[in-house]
């Protein structure tokens, strides 16, 4: 037999073996990617495409897992294997278990270092891990980390054996409702609005050598009226002696380049830019260097945008909403972000794009990311296809007095003191993560009075701490005087209740039309929308009316507006596709049509 005969018949065992392991778990429907998943390829692709290196290994893939009760040590036998990194609540799991506050969530695999790795630092990371996790490598434990869409990392040098496996076991608290961490909609008693929980890992897994002195993060901050691009670079094991340069390419060609002693800040001049925006979504390429006595001692790719986000009144004296200086109409879907087989999770980088391409295709030109936090690769594919995105804090705590439609002037949510401490900072490291995407126009600490409390204070860091972007304190929720918008929520149909003479006025949520399409269902009753129909024609009928009575309020008073929704999820059958992604619910060229009025109405 040859040699390639002989690889090509032990990589199909690999993968029969795989097979094997793992199958979906439970019989609720399915996208077209989940049904066709590898378990041997899981979203293998590069999972930090704002700072890219070459070389990288992807760590998931089958794990050994165990549910313990809480406060246990490492289990001498696991229970079997999870498809890393799909949550165990989810069918793509393999698993489908739930987990609850009573008990713990254990992985172990083991990982061999690439040869070639020898004498580099090397970096363990991880996307997302709901909720309290602990990382142990070869018996010792490395770090922990709280917080459930953020990423993180460690070095794991220190910690490596000489040669050979490397033993890696992670630990996974997760309480879900049962405590104050933000959760966004998962409760441990789905129902209506609220869905499964989503426990332990649920972002992809993987390595990265690096030496000693590297790059640790990249800051832009476009200032298309001053012509140049801000970046700030963060750097580990370095001295004020070592130097960064960054570079701007458009195309391949060299635009500009600036150096500065490492720690400080930079700014590259561009000169008649390209500016980014949902009709022309141009992006710069970018390299940034660090050397260290004359020598290169880092190297990553990036990526960087020229546009504004601001507000200015217009001639009548409304404020609006501007893109690079001219007034831009905000219109886009509430987009959860769930899925039917992966839950928080999309089955492959495609399912993900496919979700942002169809609703540019819809003629929307933004997106509200609705209490929860996405993979950096979806915030990538925004920034790649031109959408505007609203970024929400997920949602936590409990909710206090809701005060809706005037200003709010009763006592506010008084948290404790740890859960006042971790909202900030949770919030902070997402602000931290999205902080260089173009997309990412507009943050929502709070929707409508979940969890809401202490709101100037923290609108007025939100909006000290990242200057470039708007704020919006509370979608839909008790309004104070602070911030760039005033948001109000109304269903089914949009109205107007009250505006802001000094802040832009939107339309946080409206819409929620329903119609339950068999066969395509989560469940086969209690489903669950504002308003029902029974066809795409009465869909988009009604629809396009609510689409026409907001086309008059634009002219009035509104700047942005958000429908709901994008999907149905689980029990919520008000999607504009079907949960498992097979079926648009309505006439698309009608949708389409009357999308992009709407979009362009201020024009």
């Amino acid at each position: 037999m040859r040699k390639k005969d002989i690889l090509l018949l032990g990589i199909t065992c690999l993968a029969m073996q795989s097979m094997a392991q793992w199958k979906p778990a439970g019989d609720k429907i399915k996208t077209q990617w989940g049904e066709s998943l590898n378990p041997d390829k899981v979203l293998s692709e590069y999972p930090r495409p704002i700072m890219e290196r070459n070389d990288w290994v992807n760590l998931n893939g089958l794990w050994d897992y165990a549910v313990l009760p809480r406060g246990g040590q490492e289990p001498s036998q696991f229970s079997g294997k999870i498809l890393v990194p799909f949550a165990i609540e989810s069918s793509l799991s393999g698993v489908g278990q739930r987990v609850g506050d009573a008990n713990e969530l254990w992985y172990k695999r083991t990982i061999k270092l690439p040869a070639n790795w020898k004498g580099k630092n090397i970096l363990l990371h991880f996307g997302a891990v709901d909720w309290d996790t602990e990382v142990f490598l070869n018996d010792i434990k490395i770090g922990n980390h709280r917080g459930g869409y953020t990423p993180f990392s460690f070095d794991i040098t220190p910690f490596l054996n000489a040669g050979g496996e490397q033993k890696l076991v992670v630990k996974v608290f997760d309480p879900t409702d049962k405590s104050y961490q933000p959760r966004g909609k998962q409760v441990n008693k789905p129902e209506g609005i609220w869905y499964t929980p989503v426990t332990g890992i649920w972002q992809t897994v993987w390595l990265e050598p690096v030496n000693k002195k590297h790059i640790t993060n990249v800051r832009n901050v476009p200032d298309i009226d001053n012509n140049k691009l801000n970046v700030d670079v963060c750097s580990q094991n370095t001295t004020e002696a070592d130097i960064i340069e960054v570079k701007i390419f458009d195309s391949g060609k060299l635009i500009n380049s600036a150096k500065a002693a490492n720690g400080q800040s930079l700014s590259v001049s561009i000169q008649n830019a390209k500016l980014w925006s949902p009709d022309s979504p141009f992006l710069y390429d970018m390299e940034i260097n660090l050397y260290s006595e004359g020598k290169l001692a880092d190297q990553v790719k990036s990526y960087c945008a020229m546009r504004k986000i601001s507000t200015k009144r217009d001639k009548n004296g409304v404020m609006r909403i501007q893109l690079n200086n001219k007034d831009c109409f905000n219109f886009g879907p509430l987009d959860q972000g769930w899925w039917p087989d992966g839950l928080y999770t999309a089955p492959s980088d495609e399912a993900m794009l496919y979700d942002i391409r169809k609703t540019k295709d819809f003629g929307f030109n933004m997106i509200r990311k609705h209490v929860k936090v996405e993979p950096a690769r979806w915030y990538m594919h925004c920034d790649q296809e031109g959408i505007l995105v609203w970024q929400d804090m997920p949602s936590g705590d409990r909710s206090p007095h809701w005060q809706m439609f005037e200003y709010f002037t009763g006592t506010e949510l008084v948290r404790s003191a740890e859960s006042d401490a971790n909202y900030r900072r949770e919030w902070k490291e997402i602000v931290d993560f999205l902080y260089s995407n173009p997309c990412v126009v507009a943050w929502v600490p709070f929707n409508e009075a979940w969890g809401q409390f202490k709101t100037p204070e923290i609108v007025e860091w939100t909006k000290a701490y990242d200057p470039s972007r708007l704020v919006n304190p509370a979608s839909g929720g008790n309004h104070y005087r602070t911030g760039d918008l005033l948001d109000i929520h109304h269903y089914p149909n949009p109205t107007i209740i009250i505006a802001d003479p000094e802040r832009a006025t939107v339309l946080g949520e409206y819409g929620g039309i329903g119609m339950p399409v068999e066969n395509h269902l989560w469940q086969p009753d209690r489903n669950w929308g504002y308003v029902q129909f029974k066809s795409p024609k009465e869909v988009t009928d009604e629809y396009v009316k609510f689409a026409e009575q907001l086309k008059n309020m634009i002219r009035v008073v509104y700047s942005g507006a958000v429908y709901t929704q994008t999907t149905d999820v689980e029990g919520e059958v008000n999607g504009l596709m079907t949960y498992d992604r097979k079926m648009v619910k309505m006439e698309e060229d009608r949708l389409r049509k009357v999308n992009r009025e709407i979009c362009n109405i201020l024009e």
